[in-house]
């Protein structure tokens, strides 16, 4: 496994982040939402809660695109 198409810090569970997303179809924002929220402190243990808020900024992307609709 290479570090490109295997990246450890993406590889902490049964499955990868990006096996679970493409199998939920999730889109752009919620799929980036969730790698942020899985990789959180794991790729940079000094970064973990700006992973957080990068995971916190897709989330609310999302929230508004669905608000919009609603409108």
């Amino acid at each position: 496994m290479s570090n490109v198409d295997h990246p450890g810090h993406y590889n902490t569970g049964k499955i990868e982040v990006i096996d679970f997303i493409e199998d939920q179809d999730l889109n752009f924002s919620r799929g980036n939402a969730l790698k942020y929220l899985c990789r959180a402190g794991k790729k940079n243990s000094s970064k973990e809660v700006e992973d957080l808020q990068k995971a916190a900024w897709y989330i609310n992307r999302e929230i508004e695109r669905l608000s919009k609709e609603g409108d």
